[in-house]
């Protein structure tokens, strides 16, 4: 079976030149996600990868829409081959199935990193620009409310358990521990 995979890595990104391919290229079946490759948690790409099996092939536009980590990509290649799965990328038009195919996978996918190494690096620098020229603060703190210091204080007193004085105090468990060290609120052994 022709499988394809589409990604992009936000929702301003259009996918549509890949959904076009994957239509020329015959793909059978394709998974798609808004998401960013820098790791292989994905929901669509779990699905993929369960869904794969021996004599199918998966189609991308390239093998930056697998992963943008050398790393996840060669482990993905590895996958593949084990299951008896062709790969074939339209633009680096690689043929994992051979030595040369699996060397050029291998300096495509550390290009790929190297990209999104590049790409961090920029942000850090454009925010660090910004914040040199007063124009970037950073996330604004959550504001202790009212709300958050009843609810602490009941959980303090053990009128609530941790769950829940978690959930009705509205905010994540983090910022509870952390605003609880703030204020001094706590439990003893706790």
């Amino acid at each position: 079976m022709k499988v394809g995979y589409v990604r992009v890595s936000t929702d301003e990104q259009n996918p549509a030149r890949q959904f076009d391919l994957m239509k020329a290229l015959g793909v059978e079946k394709v998974y798609a996600e808004k998401i960013s490759g820098k790791n292989t948690d994905r929901q669509q790409f779990g699905e993929m990868m369960s869904f794969l099996r021996e004599g199918d092939t998966l189609y991308v536009e390239s093998f930056s829409r697998l992963s943008r980590s050398a790393k996840d990509l060669l482990q993905t290649v590895s996958v593949l081959s084990q299951k008896g799965v062709d790969l074939v990328s339209d633009k680096e038009r690689v043929d994992t199935t051979t030595p040369q195919g699996r060397f050029m996978l291998t300096v495509f996918a550390a290009m790929s990193e190297l990209e999104r190494e590049n790409i961090l690096e920029r942000q850090r620098e454009g925010i660090a620009i910004a914040k040199a020229e007063g124009k970037y603060k950073g996330r604004k703190p959550i504001p202790v409310t009212e709300r958050f210091l009843q609810t602490a204080r009941a959980w303090e007193r053990g009128e609530l358990p941790l769950k829940t004085a978690i959930e009705q105090s509205g905010v994540s468990s983090a910022t509870f521990f952390r605003r609880c060290r703030e204020y001094s609120i706590g439990r003893k052994g706790v």
